[in-house]
């Protein structure tokens, strides 16, 4: 009987979550919040306003593994009861507006507050989506509930802290700053942010008057400018072309160490991986433009206007990624935005092929189909409503739906109505039919880009192809690209003489070097390219080992990105070249060991490993990080450690 009682607790409180969002309101929250970066520990409270539009006899709060110290209710303390991960308010709540709730609470977070180390300090950093908020803060998970935040931090007075909103307020304590940060309107819980560590600020000024902050690592102040490079432009261009005004008080971005994905979205406050903080040559190479657009994109697209489920992410996922690619086509022209469509055609074609396609209104659908065939479905249905419709649509939908949460019926009626004819045909076949109308999508790519034209015209596998002299003559770089992958004995010294993309395709697939391209391949040793810096001298060190000195000794001082790529390839190079001794080998080995160690970034450790492992040279220390590393807080890192470390014990 005690068991039966238990299951039934347990789904009255289910249920009366689940109806929670019909009878009460949670209109605005004050968080006030003390964080300690050594200990990973927290304690604070949070402030509640909610109104109560039908009698109710509780109220169910998000709370995940926190210690819940007290509740009090309009001044008076209140009884509640707590489970893994909610806290139910038993109380007669009868139809009313203003009530007061506030919450006492620590905890050490599990996850969506991280405490992380970079290069021995302490930094924080807070990712809510799909890890949830509640987790070090009692809210609401549902995104339909929109609540205003105001955030106040206390921490130590050696850390920045960058929050949502405009930071009204710096209060100065004996050790410890408490800063205030406001938001004038509401969001989805999932969209509040926190990071802390130690920044400097570039700052602009939108052509509106938005305020836009740039924050980088005190050492990365040469790498400001190729990172944030085009963000004024994006946010006036995306501006324009969404035709609504940027919903938020000021736009922040941060990076931060060991960040679970590229970037996300936190409303007003992008935080993104600072594997994308790079110089002049990585920009070339990897830079932030598009994750800057998307994350952007997102401050209207998922934070302005939230899906309301899973069943609707596209509407999130997918209008970030097209007006990304219409603010990179601004910049970088129509060439670049038809090549990525097309190459997301072929991308979610081959999908199709492996028999993981699905519906983009399928919930568990892959970020590929969210993503890329979301922004598909807006480029088709544009160029079938016109420019006209589309912009005026897109218009309508933010205004209505603005602070609130949508579907996709709710946007297509929108443009519908403009239209003035049914969508069904369309919907049926671009959004809701599992297999992607790759042929309808490659039909419109050839309609109105003749650049893809003469990229689809290139193919070395026909007998009658002219690819011997598409590399000599009209044809874009990106299909000289396509010529060099397929057909990589046709590469001549003169092939050297053309652009960036071509000379790095050389680097990559022409791995069997003719002593004849000897020294025009040479020269790909001072392009300004890692990516083709790394391939080169590979492939010249291998091909040529009575020349490995000289390699090794023009590249000794180049270091990569921040997976420090070259740097590490050279270090196994001068390894494996005895005679080779402008460097104490075992002082090189010590320090490739290093990389493997928590202070470094996923990206640089897995490198790192990598090497060590096709060396045999995983020592003690490797090991010991290597087993460090399977709890970590990256789903990435901790799958490779764990996968390698099986790998290990199959070899002993």
């Amino acid at each position: 009987m005690k068991k039966i009682l238990i299951v039934l607790f347990f789904f009255y409180i289910g249920f009366s979550f689940a109806q929670q969002t019909n009878v009460v309101d949670f209109t605005h929250a004050k968080v006030n919040l003390t964080v300690f970066p050594d200990s990973s520990f927290i304690s604070g409270n949070v402030a509640y306003k909610f109104n109560v539009k039908q009698a109710v006899d509780s109220v169910v709060v998000d709370s995940e593994n926190l210690n819940v110290l007290g509740c009090i209710l309009n001044n008076d303390s209140i009884s509640f009861k707590t489970t893994n991960d909610r806290i139910v308010l038993k109380h007669q709540f009868s139809v009313s507006t203003d009530n007061d709730l506030q919450i006492f609470y620590s905890g050490k977070p599990k996850k969506a507050l991280y405490f992380v180390k970079r290069n021995g300090e302490s930094q924080i950093w807070t990712q809510g989506q799909g890890k949830y908020t509640s987790n070090w803060l009692p809210s609401l998970d549902d995104v339909n509930d929109k609540i205003e935040f105001d955030i106040k931090v206390n921490v130590d007075k050696d850390y920045e802290v960058i929050a949502n909103g405009k930071l009204t307020d710096k209060q100065i304590n004996d050790s410890t700053i408490t800063w205030h940060y406001d938001m004038q309107k509401p969001m989805s819980s999932y969209l509040v942010a926190l990071a802390i560590g130690k920044y400097h600020k570039k700052t602009e000024t939108s052509k509106s008057g938005i305020p836009l902050e740039y924050y980088y690592y005190p050492e990365d102040s040469l790498k400001v400018e190729p990172t944030y490079r085009y963000s004024k432009q994006m946010f006036d261009f995306l501006e324009e072309e969404i035709g609504f005004a940027y919903p938020w008080q000021n736009y922040k971005q941060v990076p931060v160490h060991d960040f679970l994905y590229a970037g996300m979205e936190n409303t007003s406050c992008t935080i993104f991986s600072d594997a994308f903080m790079v110089d002049e040559i990585g920009f070339n190479d990897k830079n932030y433009v598009n994750v800057n657009a998307h994350e952007l994109a997102h401050q209207w697209f998922g934070d302005l206007v939230t899906a309301t489920s899973g069943e609707h992410h596209w509407l999130q996922e997918g209008f970030a990624t097209y007006y990304a690619l219409l603010a990179e086509r601004q910049i970088f022209g129509d060439n670049y935005y038809y090549f990525k469509l097309y190459e997301s055609a072929v991308d979610l074609g081959r999908q199709d092929i492996a028999g993981s396609g699905t519906s983009l209104l399928n919930p568990k659908s892959s970020s590929l189909t969210f993503y890329q065939r979301g922004a598909w479905v807006l480029h088709a249905l544009r160029t079938l409503v016109g420019d006209t419709v589309f912009k005026q649509a897109v218009k309508q939908y933010l205004e209505k739906y603005q602070f609130k949460s949508a579907n996709t019926s709710n946007f297509i009626k929108e443009v519908e109505r403009l239209y003035g004819k049914s969508l069904n045909g369309f919907v049926n076949v671009w959004i809701k039919q599992k297999a992607f109308p790759v042929d309808a999508a490659f039909g419109l790519l050839q309609n109105e880009s003749t650049f893809i034209n003469e990229y689809l015209m290139v193919d070395c596998q026909v007998k009658t192809s002219k690819c011997e002299q598409y590399l000599k003559y009209y044809v874009s770089d990106e299909a000289k690209v396509k010529v060099i992958s397929q057909m990589p004995d046709l590469v001549t010294n003169d092939t050297f003489k053309h652009g960036f993309k071509v000379r790095q395709a050389i680097s990559k697939y022409v791995t069997k070097i003719p002593k004849a391209l000897k020294e025009n391949y040479e020269t790909l040793l001072d392009d300004e390219s890692y990516i083709t810096v790394e391939s080169a001298l590979y492939n010249l060190w291998y091909n040529f080992p009575e020349d490995r000195v000289k390699y090794l000794s023009k590249t000794r001082n180049i270091v990569g990105f921040n997976d420090k790529n070259v740097r590490l390839l050279w270090i196994v190079l001068s390894l494996n070249t005895p005679f080779y001794k402008a460097d104490n080998k075992q002082g090189l080995f010590e320090e490739l060991v290093s990389y493997t160690n928590d202070k470094y970034n996923a990206d640089l450790r897995i490198n790192a490993f990598n090497y060590l492992n096709l060396m045999n040279a995983c020592n003690d220390t490797c090991k010991a990080n290597l087993e460090n590393a399977k709890s970590h807080h990256n789903w990435r890192l901790v799958k490779f450690a764990k996968e390698l470390s099986k790998k290990l014990q199959n070899k002993e």
